[in-house]
C-alpha cells in the first residue's frame, strides 16, 4: 500500500512538472542558401516600396545595367498603365565589392487603400502594390532584427499570412556584417512582401559597417533603404517620420547623434511639436537599442538615449514604442522613468525576427514590476488600431513553423486614457 501511494505521488509530481515546464525553445537555423539565377541585365531585382509623403509611394529596384532607366508605370489594372514618373538612382563600391544601380522612383498622387499595378525600368515583371488606408482601422506587422536564416523564411511566410497594410522594421535588418552580397540576397528574400506593402525601416547596428579612417558607415543601408527623411524634414536617412491612418510614427536613430545639442534631437522636438493628435490620436516611435530591457542581453545600452530622449517622448504622449536588438520578445506595462505609469509609453522589445545569432534566453531575476509578459521565441507582431482609442497588440510565436498567438493585449490610446491635456502643458 506504502509503495502504490510513493508511486502515485511521484507520478502527480512527474505530471505537475510535464505542465509546468518552460516553453522549449527553438534553435537557430542555418543561413538560407540562394542558387545563382541567369537573368536579364535590366532585369529588375530586389523590389520593395515604401511611403515618400502624403499620397506617394518610393520604389526601389536594382539592375546590372547601370544605363536602365529609373521609371515606373502604373495603373490600377493588370498590364494598363496610365501613368508614368522618372527618378534617380545611384550605386556605391564597398571594398572590392561594386553594387548594382539601385534606382529610386517616386510615384503618386495615389488614391488611398487602393492597388495598383506597376513595373520598374520599362520592362519585367509587373508588380502589384496596395496603398494603405486613410483612416482606422490600420494593422502594422512589425519585426526586427530579420537576417536571412530559415527562421526568417519562417517569419516572412507567418507575416504574409497577416492581412497588413505596412511592415515595420526596428533596425538589423540584412545581417549582411560588410559582405555587400548578403545584401543583395535579403532583397530577393523579402522581395515578395515588400514589392507589395510598404516597409518603413530605420537602422539598427548591423547596418554601421564602418571600416575606421576608411569607410564612412551605413554606406549600404542609405543606398538601398531610403526613407522619406526629407519629407519630414530631417536632414539624415537614419531618423524621419511619417503619418498614416490616423498614426504618427517616428523613427529614431539610436545609432546617430542624439545628445540635446543634436540635429537628431532638434529634429525630434521639432517634429513632436507638429504633431496634431485630432489628426493623428495615435503616437508610435520605433528605434533599435531598447530603453526597458529585463533580458540580460544588451541590458543598459539604451540607457543614455532614454535619459535624453525619454523626457520628450513622455511629455509627448506617446503611446507605443517598438524596438530590437535584443533577440527574443518582451512587453512592458505603461511605464516613465523606470517606473509603472498610467500615462507612459508601452514599450514593446520585438528583436526576434530570425537572425543567425540565435536568441537571447537568459532574464534578470525577478522579472521587474514594468515587465508583463517575456520570453526568448522567434516570430513577430501585429499591431491592429482599430480607432482613435484602442489598439489589439498581437505577438505570435513561431512554433514548428506555426504563428502562435503566444501574447496579446488590448491597449488605450492617450487620447482615450485622459493623459493628453495633462500631456499639452508639460510639452514646449
Amino acid at each position: 500500500m506504502a509503495r502504490k501511494l510513493v508511486v502515485a505521488i511521484v507520478l502527480v509530481i512527474v505530471a505537475a512538472a510535464t505542465a509546468t515546464a518552460d516553453y522549449v525553445r527553438p534553435k537557430p537555423r542555418k543561413i538560407l542558401d540562394f542558387p545563382w539565377k541567369r537573368r536579364s541585365s535590366s532585369e529588375p531585382q530586389q523590389v520593395h516600396i515604401s511611403l515618400a509623403g502624403d499620397k506617394h509611394m518610393r520604389i526601389t529596384w536594382i539592375t546590372d545595367d547601370a544605363n536602365s532607366p529609373s521609371v515606373v508605370e502604373y495603373g490600377t489594372s493588370p498590364g494598363k498603365y496610365t501613368s508614368l514618373n522618372r527618378g534617380e538612382s545611384t550605386s556605391y563600391i564597398y571594398l572590392l565589392y561594386i553594387s548594382g544601380q539601385i534606382h529610386h522612383t517616386v510615384i503618386g498622387p495615389l488614391e488611398d487603400d487602393t492597388v495598383y499595378f506597376y513595373r520598374c525600368g520599362g520592362e519585367g515583371p509587373e508588380f502589384k502594390l496596395k496603398t494603405p488606408p486613410s483612416k482606422f482601422p490600420i494593422t502594422f506587422a512589425i519585426a526586427g532584427d530579420l537576417g536571412q536564416t530559415g527562421w526568417t523564411a519562417s517569419t516572412l511566410d507567418h507575416i504574409g499570412q497577416c492581412s497588413h497594410d505596412m511592415f515595420l522594421l526596428p533596425g538589423d535588418i540584412s545581417y549582411a556584417n560588410y559582405q555587400q552580397h548578403l545584401w543583395d540576397t535579403f532583397g530577393e528574400l523579402v522581395q515578395p512582401l515588400a514589392s507589395a506593402r510598404p516597409w518603413m525601416v530605420v537602422e539598427g547596428n548591423h547596418e554601421k559597417e564602418i571600416i575606421p579612417f576608411f569607410k564612412e558607415g551605413f554606406q549600404a543601408y542609405n543606398s538601398r533603404w531610403k526613407m522619406p527623411y526629407v519629407e519630414s524634414g530631417s536632414n539624415s536617412n537614419l531618423y524621419y517620420s511619417f503619418e498614416v491612418a490616423g498614426v504618427h510614427v517616428i523613427m529614431l536613430g539610436s545609432y546617430a547623434e542624439y545628445d540635446e545639442d543634436s540635429d537628431q534631437y532638434s529634429w525630434l522636438k521639432a517634429d513632436l511639436l507638429k504633431v496634431d493628435r485630432n489628426k493623428t490620436p495615435w503616437l508610435i516611435v520605433l528605434f533599435h537599442a531598447p530603453w526597458y530591457n529585463s533580458n540580460k542581453a544588451h541590458h543598459g545600452e539604451g540607457n543614455h538615449m532614454k535619459a535624453v530622449m525619454e523626457p520628450l517622448l513622455h511629455a509627448a504622449r506617446v503611446d507605443i514604442v517598438l524596438t530590437g536588438h535584443v533577440h527574443a520578445y518582451e512587453r512592458s506595462k505603461r511605464i516613465n522613468n523606470g517606473r509603472s505609469d498610467p500615462c507612459g509609453t508601452v514599450h514593446l522589445t520585438i528583436g526576434d525576427g530570425g537572425n543567425s545569432e540565435g536568441l537571447a534566453e537568459k532574464y534578470l531575476n525577478p522579472q521587474p514590476e514594468w515587465s508583463a509578459f517575456r520570453e526568448a521565441s522567434f516570430g513577430h507582431g501585429e499591431l491592429n488600431i482599430v480607432n482613435e482609442t484602442h489598439a489589439f497588440w498581437s505577438w505570435h510565436r513561431n512554433d514548428d513553423d506555426e504563428p502562435v498567438k503566444s501574447d496579446q493585449v488590448w491597449i488605450t490610446s492617450v487620447v482615450g486614457s485622459g493623459c493628453l491635456a495633462e500631456g499639452k502643458h508639460e510639452f514646449s
